[in-house]
């Protein structure tokens, strides 16, 4: 099988991002043939500090690799040193519609918040499809936040073979069953995230332990005194996925374990989990991001096999459209009987 994700190096990453996202890569790196992608490319496409983003694209490969990733079962690598994704993006513009992207959530809910709209902005969807379908990804871990994009990389992807024959794989979804959607613990009807979201509700994997206590503490709960799920307790709701994920225990468990303890002793208890979970976390990530040569080494290497991997794709895909191939053009190696 082959697995393929990708994650902006923008913004601090945080609890929601591990649930739904690393949590999940280093489960799948078990299960096949995986390639995690820091998507720097889609970085540009809102307003951006260049220093910072250099600085962020770092810190994320250390992070993926601080939270479960092993180079030797993954290629980890950054988006913007494979030149496929930006060439297959352009191809698959021309089989994707107008009407499709003007729908996607996500452009309309971040176009609200900016003065100037790129291009960029309104098409990444159809970078994103590149960047999965390059690889004939067979599964996507990925958050609930995504299910949009990945619906229309499957669209994208069968209509390129009804044009020009069979070529790419239209990919399914993974998400996990508990914790594929972190809530804000300030104002649980969102997201965490450290763009959307409030600082007071937003864990980030780098907190220092007492913040991350004292997050936990002040988190929003609910009328009643109860610790159980509901549509009337978003916020208790959330912070018994939040001990479930990081704990492993089933909610079922949790529900039944704090029955008439009451919301305090819960919310300390919870804090407690995911100090003890982010703990090692940041010990690993700070030690790989005291060494960038060696992180640098470790995306060179990956790098070489997404290009190894999704060159043979993009070849096939200018030959069925009818592109003549320049003898004195990048090699791109043989497309194998097995990736096509």
């Amino acid at each position: 099988m082959r697995i393929f994700s990708g994650i902006q190096p923008t913004g601090d990453k945080h609890l929601g991002n591990w649930s739904g996202g690393f949590r999940q890569y280093a489960q799948t790196q078990e299960q096949g043939d995986a390639f995690f992608c820091i998507v720097d490319l889609h970085s540009i496409t809102v307003e951006y500090d260049p220093k910072e983003l250099h600085e962020q694209t770092l810190d994320l490969a250390a992070m993926l690799f601080a939270t479960g990733l092993d180079p030797d079962r993954s290629t980890v690598f950054i988006q913007s040193h494979v030149q496929t994704h930006a060439e297959g993006a352009w191809l698959l513009g021309s089989v994707t519609s107008f009407g499709e992207l003007r729908r996607m959530t996500q452009f309309k809910d971040k176009a609200d918040r900016q003065d100037f709209i790129s291009a960029g902005l309104f098409s990444y969807p159809v970078l994103q499809a590149a960047d999965i379908l390059l690889y004939r990804t067979d599964a996507v871990p990925v958050g609930e936040d995504q299910r949009q994009h990945i619906e229309l990389a499957r669209d994208i992807a069968e209509r390129f073979n009804a044009r020009y024959g069979e070529t790419l794989v239209p990919p399914a979804m993974i998400a996990p069953a508990v914790g594929g959607r972190i809530m804000d613990l300030q104002e649980p009807d969102r997201k965490m995230s450290t763009t959307g979201g409030t600082a007071q509700g937003t864990v980030r994997l780098l907190d220092e332990p007492d913040v991350v206590r004292k997050k936990f503490k002040s988190a929003v709960t609910d009328s009643g005194a109860e610790v159980r799920r509901g549509d009337d307790k978003p916020g208790i709701s959330n912070l018994i996925e939040i001990m479930s994920v990081a704990t492993g225990v089933p909610l079922d468990a949790i529900e039944a374990r704090y029955d008439g303890q009451g919301y305090g002793h819960f919310k300390e208890d919870v804090g407690e989990a995911v100090v003890e979970l982010v703990t090692p976390i940041q010990a690993r990530y700070h030690e790989l991001r005291s060494d960038p040569r060696e992180l640098q080494r470790l995306l060179a290497s990956g790098a070489a096999k997404a290009r190894e991997a999704s060159e043979p794709t993009l070849a096939a895909m200018l030959d069925r459209m009818g592109f003549v191939r320049s003898e004195a053009g990048r090699n791109f190696g043989a497309v194998r009987p097995r990736d096509l």
